[in-house]
């Protein structure tokens, strides 16, 4: 049975700035592009039956730098749409609204934690038959995949704010005695 590989892209200027980045299209910065190459020596023993990625160019050049052919892009695997929220900080947010969260409250204009979930469910459907053949790599956004992690293994996409995940990271889910399991979380790559 394969594993599904999951990689965050590179450090872009909003996520070093922690400012929320979904539908926004940002380059990497070099620091970015120097974290997508690194990337390269963790998967490089790998042979992936598919390599799925967010369209986002900030995830499509992350696979590239990492020596990865993307095979399919899907809208599925975009950022949470943070609404009226995206570019700004956390910080700022509290300061009108102390007591938000994200993977709770979700966004206002935006995606739900519910709606989210739903899109990702719709990945983990497509590429759980894949594994059969190999390893899957998702390519892809940090709250996103921490949706990812945690429906994975069979818990509301809410539990994703308890997994932390950095910029060029891997993480790896797979299998403990035929159920879903995290083998590897938050990895840095360089």
């Amino acid at each position: 049975m394969g594993e599904i590989v999951l990689i965050r892209h590179g450090q872009t200027e909003w996520s070093a700035n922690g400012r929320h980045t979904s539908y926004t299209d940002l380059d990497l910065t070099e620091e970015g592009e120097r974290q997508a190459r690194a990337v390269a020596d963790r998967v490089k023993d790998r042979k992936f039956v598919a390599v799925v990625s967010s369209p986002r160019h900030r995830a499509l050049r992350t696979a590239e730098l990492a020596g990865l052919k993307v095979t399919e892009t899907t809208e599925d695997l975009v950022e949470w749409n943070y609404g009226s929220y995206e570019g700004i900080t956390s910080a700022e947010i509290h300061k009108t609204d102390p007591d938000w969260w994200l993977f709770r409250d979700g966004a206002p204009g935006g995606e739900s934690p519910a709606q989210i979930g739903e899109r990702i469910d719709r990945v983990l459907e497509r590429v759980r038959p894949l594994l059969d053949q190999g390893d899957v790599a998702l390519i892809g956004h940090g709250h996103a995949l921490r949706v990812v992690g945690a429906r994975w293994v069979g818990l509301p996409a809410e539990y994703g704010g308890r997994l932390k995940l950095g910029t060029a990271t891997l993480s790896i889910l797979g299998f403990d005695h035929g159920r879903t399991a995290i083998d590897v979380w938050n990895s840095p790559c360089g």
